[in-house]
């Protein structure tokens, strides 16, 4: 499948500035459990930055509708696979913003992950039913539950986790101390890494 065939039938990628590599979004308010802590307090999803600014520009909404539709293409694996081999990039992040639909979406992207061995995936999700599937994931697919509320401690249960803390002396991403880039910085792709704690903002 050609490049322009497969931008197309996914709907595009995003490119956040911040990170080393190309990323997929679908609408925030799809999703299932962060739908439900966006009106809960104290959570993580509380005033969730892919419900503001930018992404609620029209082009944005319908850019992130396309390519959530898009999934139930039979030819969306074959797609994204040829999407993400034309960008030869060493990384990728599944969902700036949205989560992981159901568990056809999240074979298809054990699927892409598989057919792209040399790229580095990480797919952040709130979505607690993922957990069984884990030991079924790709080793070149770094998955972490981000927990659900602000100062909560990492699940211990779950090999890789990330948190949002409110003292920055717990904070680990170095993202703010540069100008708000990862740069050189890969703890959220990288296996070894068990949790990695966000400031909040």
């Amino acid at each position: 499948m050609k490049s322009n065939e497969a931008l197309k039938l996914v709907g595009g990628l995003s490119k956040p500035s911040k990170m080393p590599g190309w990323a997929y979004g679908i609408p925030a308010a799809e999703c299932k459990t962060g739908k439900k802590l966006q009106n809960v307090e104290g959570s993580t999803c509380y005033g969730c930055y892919a419900t503001k600014g930018c992404y609620v520009f029209p082009v944005v909404q319908a850019a992130q509708y396309r390519r959530l539709n898009s999934i139930k293409h039979p030819q969306w694996v074959r797609a994204m696979t040829a999407l993400l081999l034309s960008k030869k990039s060493k990384f990728f992040r599944w969902h700036d913003s949205g989560d992981v639909q159901d568990l056809k979406h999240l074979a298809k992207i054990f699927k892409v992950c598989r057919l792209t061995p040399d790229v580095q995936h990480w797919m952040p999700t709130r979505e607690a039913w993922v957990k069984p599937y884990l030991k079924r994931a790709p080793a070149n697919l770094v998955i972490r539950f981000s927990m659900p509320m602000v100062d909560q401690e990492a699940a211990a249960s779950w090999p890789h986790t990330s948190t949002v803390v409110t003292d920055s002396q717990n904070r680990t991403c170095p993202a703010p101390e540069q100008d708000n880039s990862c740069k050189d910085c890969r703890a959220c792709w990288d296996p070894n890494v068990k949790n990695v704690a966000y400031g909040k903002h």
